[in-house]
Formats: structure tokens, sequence, C-alpha cells
């Protein structure tokens, strides 16, 4: 990586931090998707990021035995129900969990190593056909499943909000996540006193800071431009 592509990544996380700067509870998220691993240890090792997340099981293996383990790794990409047994002892927690398959699934693999699986429940905020992820009127039925799985827990809400040329308009589906956070993890969830928020990208967490969000998951606003990747045989 040259110096002049270090200076830039350094100078874009210098200016989400200043953003960051009235959200001092809001953890900033690198998103490595199409990353190498020399660029995921720059961002780790030299601008003090402690959290990336990744969106393809087949990119996590590959770079897996080279990625500094320091950071805490999140899988947030759509999630097979065959990939599972891959990542279940490499992620600290599932960013993406949309269906009762795939909790059904996470609890068997996770039981089967001993482990209590983190995971937050991905909300189809914009009930978007096209889009994975629960759509909120069915948040509640879900989260009654998710109760009987003792080694699922069950930290918060994740979502994908659909674009919006009027960023204001952001603001919209950004604060019904809040609303529904404050609603749903009293009723099914009193455990988890600090439920997290993880919304908002590169073009819209200034509103979803502004809205609650704990997390917020930043790539091209960080790397520049993804990496191409060789197409999948």
């Amino acid at each position: 990586m040259t110096e002049a592509k270090q200076a830039e990544i350094r100078e874009n996380i210098a200016r989400i931090r200043k953003d960051l700067a009235d959200y001092p509870n809001t953890n900033l998220m690198a998103v490595i998707k199409t990353r190498t691993a020399e660029e995921i240890n720059f961002v780790i090792r030299e601008c003090g990021i402690t959290l990336v997340g990744e969106n393809r099981v087949q990119e996590l293996l590959s770079r897996y035995e080279e990625i500094d383990k320091t950071a805490e790794v999140h899988f947030i990409g759509t999630l097979q129900k065959n990939k599972v047994k891959y990542i279940i002892d490499k992620v600290d927690m599932i960013e993406s969990l949309d269906s009762e398959g795939l909790a059904e699934e996470i609890q068997k693999r996770a039981e089967k190593i001993g482990k209590i699986m983190p995971v937050l429940i991905e909300v189809n905020i914009g009930r978007e056909e096209a889009k994975s992820g629960i759509f909120p009127e069915a948040l509640d039925d879900f989260c009654r499943v998710l109760s009987g799985y003792p080694n699922i827990s069950v930290h918060g809400l994740m979502t994908i909000a659909p674009v919006c040329e009027d960023k204001n308009e952001y603001n919209r589906y950004f604060s019904e996540m809040n609303l529904l956070k404050n609603r749903i993890f009293p009723a099914y969830f009193p455990q988890e006193e600090k439920p997290i928020l993880s919304m908002g990208m590169s073009g819209s967490f200034s509103q979803a800071l502004e809205n609650g969000s704990d997390i917020i998951r930043i790539g091209e606003g960080i790397f520049g431009k993804r990496n191409v990747l060789p197409k999948k045989e």
C-alpha cells in the first residue's frame, strides 16, 4: 500500500471521528469487503480501529489467518445456513440474523462448540421485498422464537436503510428503528439493558447518529472505492 493511500485512509478516519466527537459511545466499524489484509491491518494497527465487519464468508475465510485479531470481527452480510459452520468460531457477532431457519442453524452450531453467539436481528425497515431482514410487523413473533434458543444472545437490531436522495429521509427510517429497539427489548430481552442499534453507512451515518446508532458501518468512506474481486467460478 502506498504512502498516499495510507494518508488518504488516515484522513478519512480522522474526518469521521470528528463527526463522532459528540457521540463518544458510538463505535466506528470498518467494513472490509474486498479489502486486502494489508489494508485491514493498517486501520487496526495504525488507525486505532477496534471493530471490522465482513459481508462475505469466503472473503473472511480467505484472509482470516492474516487479520490482526485485536479487533472484533462482526459478520454483517446475508448469511446462508450452510455457511454458518464456517464462521461460528471466527466472528464475535452475527449482525444479520434474518430468519427462523438461520436462527436454528446458529443455535445448533453454537451449541456444538459450547458458545453463546451474540447476534443482532436484521430489520428490513424499508419493507423492501428484494432485501433481507425481518419486517417490523413480524418482529414480535420472531423475538418470541429467539427467546427459546439458549445459545443465541440477542444484543440489538441492525438495518440497511433504503437509499434516499434526500438525506433527511433517512431520519424516518432510523427513528423507527430506535422506537422498535425501545419497545422490543424490555418486552422480550429485558436482560439486555443497553441494546445495540447498528445502522448508518458512508452516505447516511450522520442521520443514524442523530437517531441513536451505536455502530456505524463504513467501507468506502474509509478505504475509498472497493477493490474489484475476480468473478466466482
